[in-house]
């Protein structure tokens, strides 16, 4: 195999000849790398995490402008006509499944820290947990309606005093027992704890719902079932898909993580860039001889050129190789954060894609290019006569 007339085990060789050199500035960009996916990771591990709390085919109606369900308020006589659409799906028994639901924040202490977090309490429906099939528990029973009884997320109870099995919560002027468990794949549904949403309504003093979640029959009947709603004057909501709904509420945090990762990445590889450069540009003043007898042997400066920009491309591969497959382990850590639009804490893991693989290897390419480029033009430019004199 050649690189456009150089073969490719000279240009491999090099690398190995300087195993010292090679190592440190493919560890640097190993390191750059990582931090580069590393963050996408985080981006996508928050997206994810909010967009599977939703399903395709549900849709989430909430009060019109507000931004999240604990902003939202809506009436009974409101709800009751929401309920009634004609897109709204039945289960077995003909019920509709529907949910009208009452989100509030209470303030809970961390075992570890004992630092206090806000954690969301939802009550839900009798066919909350049947519009959720992502939802299912895992110790325990679920609470029953009329009881002061709750489940928590897995999350939940694992990061906050009183909120494992049998435990007790107190908030709303009383006390709450923790009768179940549930995982919900990940989602941010396994950082909320719920409960029978009448018993909540009555604890808190809240006269209204916060939102109803449908299960639409028919997916693609949507925009009618929007446009149905905000056309009513007797309704002042809006609705959206569920996924889009959540999706929505990682959209601040997710692009703040993306801005504030990037730059530092950009900052970082500008360092491995100069280390690429200054070593190739060794590599170079080392090979002055081995350049003048490629030339005289009847390569030209093109060959050169390309041999070395090959040469800086493939440290800059094996270091992104290297950080791509140290950031891939970071997908067994699980991390915690408030989402500034709910103002409750959440909890996802580092998500590694395909996608981000791909720009995680292209950010490493581009800097073996760029930081290669110079010195090989330098190499490319000197003269057979001249290279030979060097000897």
């Amino acid at each position: 195999m050649s690189l456009t007339g150089v073969p490719f085990p000279y240009v491999a060789r090099n690398l190995v000849t300087r195993r010292m050199t090679t190592l440190l500035t493919a560890g640097g960009m190993a390191l750059v790398v990582f931090v580069f996916a590393t963050v996408l990771m985080l981006s996508e591990g928050l997206r994810a995490a909010l967009v599977q709390s939703g399903a395709p085919d549900n849709a989430v109606v909430i009060r019109r402008g507000a931004q999240t369900e604990v902003q939202s308020g809506i009436e009974r006589a409101q709800a009751a006509i929401i309920e009634s659409q004609p897109e709204v799906a039945f289960d077995a028994a003909g019920r509709r499944l529907v949910s009208k639901e009452v989100v509030v924040l209470i303030s809970l202490r961390k075992r570890e820290s004992g630092g206090p977090a806000n954690v969301t309490i939802r009550g839900v429906g009798p066919q909350g947990l049947a519009l959720r099939p992502q939802v299912r528990l895992t110790a325990g029973r679920m609470f029953r309606p009329g009881a002061s009884e709750i489940i928590a997320g897995s999350s939940v109870a694992r990061r906050f005093q009183g909120a494992g099995i049998n435990e007790t919560v107190r908030f709303g002027q009383r006390e709450w027992r923790v009768v179940g468990i549930f995982e919900a794949g990940g989602s941010a549904f396994d950082s909320e704890i719920w409960g029978d949403g009448e018993q909540l309504m009555q604890a808190f003093r809240r006269p209204v719902y916060s939102s109803v979640v449908v299960k639409l029959a028919d997916p693609t009947r949507f925009a009618a079932f929007r446009t149905r709603l905000e056309t009513d004057p007797r309704l002042t909501v809006e609705s959206k898909p569920e996924t889009r709904f959540y999706a929505d509420q990682s959209e601040v945090l997710a692009r703040f993580i993306e801005i504030l990762g990037l730059a530092l990445a950009v900052i970082f590889s500008l360092g491995a860039t100069i280390g690429a450069m200054i070593t190739m540009y060794a590599a170079v003043a080392n090979r002055i001889t081995e350049i003048g007898t490629l030339r005289a042997l009847g390569f030209t400066r093109r060959h050169v050129l390309i041999a070395f920009l090959a040469e800086s491309l493939l440290l800059a591969l094996s270091g992104g190789v290297v950080g791509v497959v140290a950031a891939a382990f970071m997908q067994f850590f699980t991390l915690s954060t408030m989402n500034w639009q709910t103002f409750s804490e959440v909890a996802f893991g580092f998500r590694l894609t395909p996608g981000i693989v791909l720009a995680s290897l292209g950010f490493a390419a581009l800097m073996g290019v760029v930081g290669g480029f110079l010195p090989a033009l330098r190499a490319a430019r000197l003269s057979i006569v001249a290279a030979l004199r060097a000897a």
